[in-house]
């Protein structure tokens, strides 16, 4: 199932004056086709949208600040980052991580939808995992970079699929379980009706229906005038489920319109949203749970059949396949980013931080080339504000940083890890006038090196798929590594939520307040 790693985008590095090839994963083959996954990352509930000859794509983003990603296309295969919908969360001082957290919070089951010239964003935010509580947002932007501006809806509309009609009107395709469709005001900024209830049944299996699964995640499309929802059921090991009916409030008839696991059995595709070229070819963008690599999406062509977009080829997941005919020009390989050499004046768009970020904490211009973090007081890494963070990518991979201590105070502890619950990391611990280098693994002190005098220290964590583990390293002068405490192995304890690289500077000491840690760089490859 496994593809080669294509050594795809070359990197300056101009702090060292050389040119060296940055490896990532890479699903265009070069040579006509592609390989599934689009991206080998958390890109969680996609939903994507052509205008004119581009493609953009927004998924879920949870917690994570700034939140709704949106990554573009000239081929749906080769992708960058455009920039987020959402800059900060400020209903709710936890976003701040002031009286608590909200982590598994945030962003959820994000829509994007384009209409008279503008960009739309839907999602909803949940508060307290598990109820029935929340809000439904709408951003709204004349270009995909921003700036966005944010409506917030008193009312909760879970897993919210936002849908021009073309008489005008606006609607929500929404609900777990029981799905509905409320319309919205003109102006999408308001609620206009009640939710109209169009959807009770779940699903024993694919096949029968039942209670044990009910359907989410929902995107409501208008074809040949008829009304189609698309909307996943069955949880990782799922299945596509179709509606479709000639009113919009029904009555609905539904198809499964791909129910397979064979890019990496046993978990099945899952949610996503489709999308036309302008030759008339319909696609779908999909994910697929990975465990604690996270939700990742796939592409697959869609075949309609009696008026129903069946997805994959002949019923199954297609892993290696033509690409779509979007013209006879060769798209340059290409991917989000991931290595960051602090050496602008923004973060690179590949990174997001773990709760609203003190911004008065963190700079990239205190020192030319390198990124400032500020410690605050925290408990533990659960509790830190300003981790910065950005996904690990299978099928392995590999990040490392450069980190210069000469601004830690007592109390400090600066470094670099993989944060999910459970996390572990390596870093540096100052008490007093002492240093040492310390492997922490879920919060316990696994192994520790005393009396550390150096002011750089240079800090490695490899990650596989293959049987989710992570580990790590340390080197004292960026050249030889040494292993150091134990194997991480990877969970999912904030559910749904994939595995993530962390950057980050806190102190268990009020004295160490705005102590500083200053990262020269951080460098990803797969391995």
């Amino acid at each position: 199932m496994y593809k080669k790693i294509i050594c795809g985008i070359l990197l300056s590095v101009a702090s060292l004056g050389v040119t060296e090839a940055q490896q990532v994963w890479m699903p265009d083959n070069g040579n006509g086709t592609f390989t599934n996954p689009m991206m080998w990352g958390d890109w969680p509930d996609p939903d994507i949208i052509r205008v004119g000859d581009d493609f953009y794509f927004v998924s879920t983003s949870m917690h994570y600040v700034p939140g709704c990603p949106i990554a573009t296309s000239k081929d749906l295969v080769n992708w960058k980052m455009a920039g987020y919908a959402v800059e900060r969360y400020d209903e709710d001082p936890r976003y701040d991580l002031k009286g608590g957290s909200l982590y598994l919070n945030g962003a959820w089951a994000t829509s994007i939808r384009h209409h008279n010239g503008k960009f739309y964003v839907a999602f909803c935010t949940p508060y307290g995992w598990g109820t029935e509580t929340g809000h439904f947002s709408v951003c709204e932007a004349e270009k995909p970079e921003g700036p966005w501006k944010r409506t917030i809806f008193p009312e909760y509309l879970y897993d919210p699929g936002l849908f021009f009609d073309d008489d005008g009107r606006v609607y929500v395709v929404h609900g777990q379980h029981k799905l509905f469709i409320t319309e919205l005001n003109a102006d999408v900024k308001s609620v206009k009706g009640k939710p109209v209830e169009i959807w009770h049944k779940g699903f024993k299996d694919s096949r029968t229906f039942g209670k044990d699964f009910g359907m989410e995640g929902s995107h409501m499309y208008k074809i040949n005038g008829m009304y189609y929802i698309t909307c996943p059921a069955g949880g990782t090991k799922g299945w596509q489920v179709c509606l479709r009916s000639k009113n919009i409030y029904g009555p609905y008839e539904h198809k499964v319109i791909v129910e397979d696991a064979s890019s990496y059995p046993p978990n099945g595709l899952h949610q996503g949203g489709m999308v036309q070229l302008k030759n008339g070819d319909w696609w779908f963008v999909i994910m697929q749970d990975r465990g604690p690599i996270g939700r990742v999406p796939c592409l697959l062509p869609v075949k309609w059949v009696d008026g129903w977009p069946m997805l994959g080829d002949k019923g199954k997941d297609v892993i290696t396949y033509p690409k779509p005919a979007v013209g006879k020009r060769q798209q340059p390989l290409m991917a989000p980013a991931t290595t960051d050499e602090f050496n602008n004046k923004k973060l690179g768009l590949q990174w997001q931080w773990n709760h609203n970020p003190d911004n008065s904490k963190w700079s990239l211009s205190e020192r030319k080339g390198y990124m400032r973090l500020r410690a605050s007081v925290a408990g533990n890494l659960k509790e830190a504000r300003n981790t910065l963070t950005q996904r690990v990518q299978g099928p392995s991979c590999e990040g490392t940083v450069e980190l210069d201590l000469q601004g830690l105070k007592d109390g400090n502890v600066a470094g670099f890890g993989v944060f999910q619950f459970p996390y572990a990391y390596v870093g540096v611990q100052q008490e007093g006038r002492e240093r040492k280098i310390v492997m922490c693994n879920d919060g316990k002190e696994v192994e520790s090196i005393d009396h550390f005098t150096g002011e750089k220290i240079w800090i490695r964590a490899r990650v596989t798929d293959k049987d989710f583990t992570a580990r790590f390293y340390y080197s004292l002068d960026g050249m030889d590594f040494h292993p150091i405490g134990n194997v991480l192995k990877m969970g999912l304890g904030l559910a749904w939520t994939g595995n993530r690289f962390s950057l980050f500077n806190f102190s268990t000491k009020e004295n160490g307040i705005d102590g500083y840690a200053d990262f020269n760089w951080f460098r990803f490859t797969n391995k």
